[in-house]
C-alpha cells in the first residue's frame, strides 16, 4: 500500500489550498479514505473521510470550509480547503485501512500565515 500526499504550501488566512493523495497497492474503490493533520507539538487529529459509497464525515472545526472527494478512476483523493485559518497549520496526512492495518502517506505541510 502506498499513499502520496501533495499540494501543501504557504497561504494567507482566508485563502484556499487543494491537497491530493495518490494511492496504489489496494482495491482503491472499496476503501474508506481519510485525511488527518498534526500541528506542531500536538497529536494527530481526524479531519475528514470519504467512504466507498462517497459518504463523507468532517471534524467540526472544518465543516463548511473543507470538502473531501475521490476519483476512483485516477485512484486519488482530494481535500479542498477554503477560508483557511492559522489554526489549520499542520502536516496533513492521508490514511486508509487495508487488511486490518492502518497506512499513512508521508504528509504535506500546510502553513496559514500572513
Amino acid at each position: 500500500v502506498q499513499l502520496q500526499a501533495s499540494g501543501g504550501g504557504l497561504v494567507q488566512p482566508g485563502g484556499s489550498l487543494r491537497l491530493s493523495c495518490a494511492a496504489a497497492g489496494f482495491n482503491f474503490r472499496l476503501n474508506t479514505l481519510g485525511w488527518y493533520r498534526q500541528a506542531p507539538g500536538k497529536q494527530r487529529d481526524f479531519v475528514a473521510n470519504i467512504t466507498s459509497g462517497r459518504s463523507t464525515n468532517y471534524a467540526d472545526s472544518v465543516k463548511g470550509r473543507f470538502t473531501v472527494a475521490r476519483d476512483n478512476v485516477k485512484r486519488t483523493m482530494s481535500l479542498q480547503m477554503n477560508n483557511l485559518k492559522p489554526e489549520d497549520t499542520a502536516v496533513y496526512y492521508c490514511q486508509t485501512e487495508y487488511r486490518y492495518r492502518i497506512y499513512w502517506g508521508q504528509g504535506t505541510l500546510v502553513t496559514v500565515s500572513s
